[in-house]
């Protein structure tokens, strides 16, 4: 693919490495470009990276009235050599193409995705913040703009990447939270869109989590339909830990997204030196196992907190189940340790999990 470099005026770039006196948040800022490219007449067309600004759209372009959007969320880190390394991108544009399948948009390949996302870390890169546990945060996503109102797949689309420099999501210290277990809100039915990143299951979520904030809990443990078993937790997959060190992760369906943390984490068994297996799991058997101590460690895998510890879980007739002592765990904790470590460069990185950024000539 040959990218077209329509950047900024040197003089209106940054010049310099960012070094943001303090933390600067988590998806809050942008850097100076985009990446874009254009679906019409049965083919991606005029890749190019231009200042990041905002787009041209017809009011009655499909993706503002049909939903027909998808994104991705990855992320890029600084490594004591100075340079910027792109952690497991090839999952990310595989689960991309995976989403669009689900809402007829037309696949992008693989190879074309990672060589954008490269391109303008390539370009921005003096965007990386300097600062402990920060990251430069990916978000790809595609949309429809044709300008149509009958229901349909659109024929035309466009591509875009954009990047947030973005701190560490948590402090200093991992923390827990408290999710509530509805059974009100559902996330996905089998047949839906729930195993895509479709921007609409994010939004038909909010509702559910404004319900969640006013039970003081952090996000929603989404049951199945029937409300019989495990789901997501909120944005992420859900995870627990019994006495022995076993992680267990609810089995991916049509109705739970394939984490690419969660994927990550059963590979890395071998390192973490524990089992890690996928189980449909009754809500009925998670919670007796919390209370008889068999569970003793439970949480959420994502992309953006890689770890959300929770301590403790809320229903909604304010009946709250506490895991083991509600504090972060020993298992978490190493967890998340080693897999930060692995995309900072601190910890031997498996094979293709890192992307080193070349720089290009521009």
């Amino acid at each position: 693919m040959e990218i077209k470099y329509c950047l900024k005026p040197a003089a209106e770039r940054r010049q310099e490495q960012f070094r943001p006196e303090g933390n600067v948040g988590f998806g809050r800022l942008r850097t100076d470009h985009m990446f874009l490219m254009d679906y019409y007449d049965g083919e991606w067309r005029d890749p190019r990276i231009v200042p990041y600004g905002p787009f041209e759209l017809a009011p009655g372009a499909m993706a503002l009235h049909y939903g027909q959007s998808i994104f991705e969320g990855a992320k890029a880190f600084m490594h004591d050599d100075g340079e910027i390394y792109a952690f497991r991108i090839n999952k990310n544009a595989e689960r991309l193409n995976r989403s669009a399948d689900i809402l007829c948009i037309p696949n992008i390949a693989e190879a074309d995705q990672q060589q954008a996302i490269q391109a303008l870390l390539d370009v921005d890169r003096l965007w990386f913040p300097m600062q402990d546990g920060a990251c430069l945060y990916i978000r790809p996503f595609i949309f429809a703009t044709e300008d149509r109102l009958s229901v349909s797949p659109s024929t035309r689309y466009t591509f875009c990447v954009v990047v947030s420099p973005s701190g560490a999501y948590y402090g200093k210290d991992l923390s827990a939270i408290r999710l509530l277990i509805s059974k009100k809100y559902h996330r996905a039915v089998p047949g839906g869109t729930g195993a895509s990143k479709a921007s609409g299951n994010y939004a038909a979520s909010l509702r559910a989590g404004r319900a969640a904030a006013e039970a003081g809990a952090a996000q929603v443990l989404y049951l199945d339909s029937t409300n019989t078993y495990l789901e997501e937790a909120g944005a992420m997959n859900h995870f627990h830990i019994l006495k022995d060190g076993t992680v267990i992760i609810p089995e991916f369906t049509d109705t739970i997204l394939r984490s690419i943390t969660s994927q990550s984490i059963i590979e890395l068994a071998p390192t973490l030196g524990c089992d890690v297996r996928q189980e449909t799991i009754k809500l009925d058997d998670f919670i007796a196992g919390i209370e008889a101590g068999e569970i003793v460690e439970a949480g959420g895998f994502g992309t953006a907190a890689v770890v959300s510890p929770v301590g403790s879980y809320i229903f909604e007739d304010g009946r709250v189940v506490t895991v083991a002592d509600g504090q972060v765990g020993a298992n978490v904790k190493r967890i998340y340790d080693t897999y930060t470590a692995i995309q900072r460069g601190h910890h031997q990185a498996p094979t293709g999990w890192l992307q080193k950024v070349p720089h290009l000539e521009k």
